[in-house]
């Protein structure tokens, strides 16, 4: 299962959905549905500004986890 970590870095460093929405320059409701894993995909520009904003890899956003 391929999983967004974005809630979880965002819980970390304590940070809203406004806050990485202003930061990366993407929606407030793509931050929503990748928070909450809605979206079915994610477009290499939002990665990149996301990344960017976070200062982390793609590898720290996006995780594989094997399903048993």
């Amino acid at each position: 299962m391929i999983r967004c970590m974005l809630g979880k870095i965002m819980w970390e460093r304590k940070l809203t959905n406004a806050e990485v929405a202003d930061m990366a320059g993407v929606s407030r409701n793509t931050i929503s549905s990748l928070v909450n894993e809605k979206n079915q995909r994610i477009d290499y520009p939002t990665l990149d500004r996301l990344c960017k904003a976070l200062n982390i890899t793609v590898c720290e956003l996006i995780q594989y986890f094997p399903e048993e």
